[in-house]
């Protein structure tokens, strides 16, 4: 929406003779074609509430008062003092011929609401801000809009609204509180059909949502325009042109607002009644995309809903156009200019602190997408490139239904990217645009902005060159931090690396080995440095205690001892209230021909405190390549309360040993470091994952790693026998923690009480055959440690849901 000034103020005087003004002004003004009079806006937040006119081309304009007057008046038969009357007794202030004729000539013909001098009809050009539509694709006339939607005016009664906004709101407690996702997820994701069901009812309550401003609109009186779709800012989207609603008090105007949300809310509780008529739980997740539709379109940042109904609750119908004067009013020598004191106190508020939140925001964002876009494009690529791989096997496996959800996928990966570079192009070729406009007939101002532009595009080039990690897509193992975001322009220069963050170290790699790459990567051991005591940096846990040191030793039984060069250690020390403490370490072991061994894989969770839990997990995995005599691998866990008030401890160590009879081939390796780079980032975040499932999903990963031996061409393996998993639980309120059973083939359980010290696994003789990389034996752990919520006694640690 533009707003405009009054022009000039009337001169003093009688006005002019008509045959004066017929001999400077001889045609009649006339209107534009398409010209609608709006009107006066109501509950407007200016204290002068101005006057809306609409142009053809769908534009509304804000004008004065005085300007309105003068507009109203022109009809195509009044000469210009007569004009000049209307408009005088209208404001109240004397108008002349003059005024009238200088009115025209600088603010209503240049906007384009009156004709040309020779009749003919002007060239508008309507607004194109930033943040706008694009693409527009008209679907419906206003015509065939009002036709379309007139039924559905019946929904806005009253009761029938208070009906289902007490259903939609009983049926969100009830999917997302009590029956939860985890079925209606695993059906429609187990079945492509269902999910492009849902993928297709999404879109269409989206275009429905479309329909419910339209019909709130025409409840309300005003007219709907078309309706249609096009591209907003990274996605498509539908439209509907409601502009006629400014006809509207702001209680029509709100109800237009809210007609989208309210018809979304319709939809999911119709989807409940199909539910409860179909049983197919996959429907669930309708509602689940209804609520998220609508709580984005809330967000009154950009041109959602909630933008609108913060414009139409204030009266100040188009907030972006606040911006630059609300920024220039915080300036101390600004404070007493008028241009300050157009809004209402109340208003002015409200519109100050939506700009000083949506301004950095919109910042931030466009800050963090130019520094991010690299690996965000690099990162879509390659999904888009492991899609299309899916794509194809669906397509040959005659799967029509996946490869729809695989082509969807790939689709859904590139549009966001398509859009992110067109809002960037679209700005820089703004800024240089305008730049070069403001600065006509100016050189040095000229050039001086071409100087920044250029350094600008300089900047991005150097940030965006194709070396090193600049494009690399972005991995499981990553946190996404800010920090994370910006290491692709600014390296980190640590020299140690250190875990979830970058870094740079030395690797020694024997003479005459070729050096791995990220195509043929090789197993080694890097040295991550932990913080904590000497020789305990491995197992220790940090809970409350300062930084840098390893909680109070209060427990009555000595530390166990530090691990050994091939041994594998998780320590959970808690000894503060309230907090949970976690120790999480997993290593990789090779022993090559006639090497002992003798790796020891330990956990050992130890609380003394109230209100709080320790949990440690450790997994080793050790392989033997070629024929070795003595195999004594240990597998220990030990879990112990001391003086401890509803406390939880938890330890799980879970060893697998397998022998083979020579190197893996290059491609089972291949799989074996990408599997184990799933394991280390699984081991990473295991503080969010339920108790009962961490021993599940550790021996899935054994079972993965086996496979994938047993099918090398070169080498087959063999499960020693006497492995264990060994998962610990004890509990304050509890005596001693149940023993799980035996696991078949490669693990078996060994539980220990409260207050034992470990519970060992016994060794046994190995068998079967398979692979190592390199001539070394070489090992990676992950150890962790962290705190988080106080834990209930013996029940399992709140999880994080990723959904």
């Amino acid at each position: 929406m533009t707003q405009t000034s009054g022009g000039p103020r009337p001169q003093a005087g009688p006005p002019s003779s008509p045959a004066l003004e017929a001999e400077h002004h001889p045609q009649v003004p006339r209107l534009a074609d398409g010209v609608q009079l709006i009107g006066e806006s109501e509950g407007s937040g200016y204290r002068e509430p101005p006057s809306l006119v609409r142009r053809a081309d769908g534009q509304t304009l804000q004008l004065t008062p005085l300007l309105y007057f003068v507009l109203e008046a022109i009809d195509g038969t009044r000469s210009l003092p007569e004009i000049a009357e209307h408009a005088s007794a209208g404001s109240g202030r004397l108008i002349s011929a003059d005024n009238v004729r200088t009115l025209i000539d600088s603010q209503l013909l240049p906007l384009g609401l009156l004709r040309l001098a020779d009749g003919s009809q002007p060239e508008v050009k309507k607004a194109d801000p930033l943040l706008g539509m694009r693409f527009r694709y008209t679907v419906t006339d206003p015509v065939r809009t009002g036709k379309i939607t007139a039924p559905f005016a019946a929904l806005f009664n009253p009761l029938i609204v208070v009906a289902v906004t007490a259903a939609f709101l009983a049926a969100c407690w009830w999917v997302l509180m009590v029956k939860g996702l985890g079925s209606a997820t695993h059906e429609a994701f187990e079945n492509p059909l269902l999910l492009l069901l849902i993928f297709a009812i999404t879109i269409l309550s989206a275009g429905f949502h479309e329909f419910g401003h339209a019909a709130a609109a025409r409840k309300g009186g005003a007219v709907p325009g078309s309706m249609g779709a096009g591209l907003y800012l990274v996605w498509p989207a539908f439209f509907t042109d409601v502009t006629d609603s400014y006809r509207l008090g702001r209680g029509g105007r709100l109800r237009t607002d809210l007609g989208g949300l309210y018809f979304n809310a319709i939809v999911a509780v119709a989807i409940m009644g199909l539910w409860w008529v179909t049983g197919f739980d996959a429907l669930l997740l309708v509602v689940v995309t209804q609520i998220l539709q609508m709580v984005r379109q809330l967000l009154p940042l950009v041109r959602f809903d909630g933008y609108h109904i913060l414009a139409d609750a204030t009266g100040v119908p188009d907030l972006f156009q606040r911006i630059k004067p609300v920024l220039l009013g915080l300036l101390p020598w600004r404070w007493g200019r008028p241009e300050n004191k157009v809004l209402k106190p109340w208003a002015r508020a409200v519109v100050t602190l939506w700009v000083l939140v949506t301004v950095p925001l919109l910042l931030f964002s466009l800050a963090m997408m130019v520094i991010s876009l690299p690996r965000l494009l690099a990162t879509a690529w390659s999904s888009a490139a492991r899609q299309q791989g899916l794509l194809a096997e669906s397509l040959s496996a005659g799967d029509l239904g996946g490869a729809a959800v695989r082509f969807l996928a790939i689709v859904a990966v590139a549009l966001p990217m398509l859009g992110m570079l067109y809002i960037l192009l679209r700005l820089v070729r703004q800024l240089v645009t305008g730049l070069w406009h403001k600065t006509r007939g100016r050189a040095v101002q000229r050039t001086a902005a071409l100087t920044v532009v250029g350094a600008l595009l300089a900047g991005l080039a150097w940030a965006w060159w194709p070396d090193g990690g600049t494009y690399r897509p972005v991995q499981p193992y990553e946190r996404g931090t800010l920090a994370d975001a910006t290491t692709s322009i600014l390296p980190v220069g640590d020299t140690a690396l250190r875990e979830g963050r970058s870094g740079r170290t030395v690797a020694l790699w024997p003479t005459g080995t070729p050096t791995p790459t990220r195509d043929s990567p090789q197993l080694s051991m890097v040295l991550v440095p932990v913080a904590g005591a000497p020789g305990t940096e491995r197992a220790s846990s940090r809970s409350t205690t300062a930084p840098g040191s390893s909680p109070s030793w209060v427990f009555p039984f000595d530390r166990p001892a530090a691990p050994s060069p091939d041994g594998n250690q998780a320590l959970a020390v808690n000894t503060s209230d309230g907090s949970v403490s976690y120790s999480v370490a997993f290593a990789l072991v090779w022993a090559e021909d006639g090497e002992p061994v003798d790796a020891r894989n330990e956990a050992y969770a130890f609380a003394s405190c109230t209100g709080c839990a320790a949990v440690a997990v450790g997994f080793q995995v050790v392989l033997v390549v070629g024929q070795t005599d003595v195999i004594i691998p240990e597998n220990l866990s030990a879990a112990a309360n001391y003086n401890c008030l509803d406390c939880l401890t938890y330890a799980l160590a879970s060893q697998l040993v397998l022998t083979l009879d020579g190197p893996l081939a290059e491609d089972s390796m291949a799989q074996l470091t990408a599997l184990w780079e799933e394991i280390a980032a699984y081991g990473r975040n295991v503080q969010n994952v339920p108790l009962s499932e961490i021993q599940a999903a550790l021996a899935s990963y054994k079972d993965q790693i086996t496979a994938i031996i047993k099918a090398d061409p070169n080498a087959s393996a063999g499960p020693h026998p006497g492995q264990t998993a060994s998962p610990s639980p004890t509990s304050a309120s509890t005596t001693q923690a149940e023993p799980e059973p035996t696991v078949p083939a490669a693990e078996a359980s060994a539980p220990a009480p409260a207050g034992t010290e470990a519970a060992t696994a016994p060794p046994a003789p190995a068998g079967g055959a398979s692979p190592a990389p390199s001539s070394t034996p070489l090992q990676t752990a992950q150890p962790t440690a962290g705190t988080g919520p106080t834990a209930p006694a013996a029940e399992p640690l709140p999880t994080t849901d990723p959904g």
